[in-house]
């Protein structure tokens, strides 16, 4: 295990530079709310109050420390009061927005499902959570309208089918994206399963990391696809051949979007598998130890490689954390395909296949669940995966079997061969649920999607479309072709109304790049169909033979993009 560090500045001579919290350089002492919180008393420790307490004598025992803050090391934020505007988001004080009802995040590392998880899910959604559930855009599932009282036979059922809502929230490591072909796709550099289950093991639920300084992601894939989108990541391992045909991983670290976007970068490193678990660990470690503390805005781990550097960060892990030199390493092929969705009917490497489909926006419900279930134990063998674009794919398909499974799902509505607008849509919880969020985001973007299969039934390009309720982005708007940012605006009446602030032409891979800002460009959210369905369109019509949307924004005039 890394163990804390309890270092002092390499140069005693130099004036102490002004705290930012960090624990290697001696700054212990809490800068804030959430760093007095945690020291008060681990997150890990509300377990036992919420069990013995809270689901006792009800929601309104909770102590308000662990109510906003340790509950959501096990998954748990206060849902939205309904009825409150966005207007009033950032006015409000957290009790007025606080519901007594809660969002519950259910973890699923590298999106893995069998069928007693996948039902024992359903089952608490329609008996919690009013039949709600969530597939995000990490691969878990949230539930909504959950009551503390009803928390630990939740927990009971999860855990007695191997899952989990341990740190699914909090400033702790969480949910670790993978593949959710791994092992099955035929071209894959390596199968991160057991990778993965090893950093999960070594990690999460470990008292040595549930106080970083905010939350931590990670991603770990031999995909090449890229499907776990690596770039945005706190730290991402990619699966590589080296020169000597060996295969193992790349590291890159500092990704994230939020308020300050920033792409990870390559620690240029070569890491074997049997390597990741310590080298995960001691990136994590890194965050601990010399994370910024003081201001909650520069609390990722983005902004330490920021200012560090890459060189900086190898160096630190190498010499401080792993004690060895990792080999360089080469950088990883570029993504195969424009799509990196997983959706569609595919073949496996064994000669079966799976089964990609994409529920409207990540949105399902229990018996939903409950059917996915149901055709996956009729066609496959069982085993099902979330995707890191809110989609779900069934494995192990017999050949003769296909044209059987995809007329299922079809007929539940859950698309094997969607539109371009349903299968690369995301859209964030929005104020339905989230205190966070200024507008509605899932009616909207599914309604969206419905007025531009209506509109344009014939465009088939890649086109992601990323609808966030607020400015932080879990909906991944600056990477998107088109991002949507919620907020307030003015219509032609004068009338403040939701509405979006507009990003164009964001992307990942070859070129990976933030969206364009056009000065105003701002659409209420009742001319939003109107307005994507005209720059599409432009793009539709302007677009040179491969050119895709990001590359066409780049050259476009700005009168196409209004």
């Amino acid at each position: 295990m890394i163990t804390p560090a309890s270092r002092t500045p390499a140069n005693r001579h130099h004036k102490r530079p002004r705290g930012e919290g960090q624990w290697a350089l001696g700054y212990r002492e809490p800068l804030n709310k959430n760093e007095e919180n945690k020291k008060n008393d681990d997150g890990l420790n509300v377990r036992q109050r919420i069990i013995d307490i809270y689901s006792k004598q009800g929601f309104d025992s909770i102590d308000p420390a662990d109510l906003r803050g340790r509950m959501r090391w096990f998954g748990l934020y206060t849902q939205r009061k309904p009825g409150i505007d966005g207007g009033k988001t950032a006015i409000l004080e957290p009790e007025e927005l606080d519901d007594r009802y809660f969002m519950l995040r259910v973890r699923i590392d590298g999106g893995q499902l069998d069928l007693a998880q996948l039902r024992a899910i359903a089952d608490i959604s329609n008996d919690y959570g009013r039949g709600t559930a969530d597939v995000t855009d990490r691969q878990n599932i949230q539930l909504h309208w959950i009551e503390i009282e009803s928390v630990p036979d939740i927990w009971e059922r999860l855990e007695a089918v191997g899952l989990s809502t341990t740190e699914a929230c909090g400033d702790t490591p969480r949910v670790i994206l993978g593949c959710p072909l791994a092992g099955i796709d035929a071209d894959e550099v390596l199968d991160a399963t057991e990778q993965i289950q090893e950093v999960h093991d070594r990690v999460v639920g470990n008292p040595a990391y549930s106080n970083l300084p905010r939350k931590f992601k990670s991603a770990l894939s031999g995909c090449p696809a890229h499907c776990t989108v690596h770039e945005i990541n706190d730290v991402a391992f990619v699966g590589v051949v080296n020169e000597q045909g060996e295969a193992g991983y790349d590291v890159w670290v500092g990704g994230g979007l939020s308020t300050n976007p920033m792409l990870a970068k390559r620690l240029g490193v070569f890491v074997r598998p049997e390597q990741v678990a310590d080298v995960h660990e001691g990136v994590v470690a890194i965050f601990r130890d010399y994370g910024y503390r003081r201001l909650r805005h520069r609390a990722r781990i983005k902004f330490l490689v920021n200012d560090w550097g890459p060189e900086k960060f190898r160096e630190v892990l190498e010499t401080e954390y792993l004690k060895e030199r990792l080999p360089d390493g080469p950088a990883p092929e570029l993504p195969r395909g424009r799509r990196r969705d997983h959706v569609g009917v595919h073949r496996q490497k064994d000669g079966n296949f799976y089964v990609g489909f994409a529920p409207k926006v990540g949105r399902l419900d229990g018996d939903k669940l409950h059917a996915i279930a149901d055709i996956a134990e009729r066609h496959g063998s069982g085993r099902v995966r979330t995707t890191v674009e809110q989609k779900m794919v069934i494995l192990d398909v017999a050949p003769e079997r296909v044209d059987s499974i995809v007329a299922e799902l079809e007929a539940a509505d859950l698309q094997v061969k969607p539109s371009t607008f349903r299968r690369q849509t995301m859209a964030c919880t929005g104020i339905e649920y989230c205190k966070l969020a200024i507008v509605e985001t899932k009616a909207a973007a599914s309604d969206l999607i419905d007025e531009l299969e209506r509109r344009l039934p014939d465009f088939g390009e890649p086109l992601t479309i990323n609808v966030n309720g607020c400015p932080n982005s879990c909906a991944r708007i600056q990477v998107a072709d088109i991002g949507l940012k919620g907020q307030l605006v003015v219509d032609e009446n004068g009338d403040q109304v939701e509405g979006f602030q507009i990003h164009l032409g964001g992307s990942l891979g070859a070129n990976a790049g933030f969206g364009r800002k056009v000065r105003g460009l701002k659409t209420t959210a009742k001319a939003l169909p109107d307005y994507v369905a005209r720059v599409v369109s432009n793009y539709d019509g302007q677009k040179k033979e491969g050119e895709s949307f990001a590359d066409w924004v780049q050259r476009a005039d700005e009168a196409d993009l209004k």
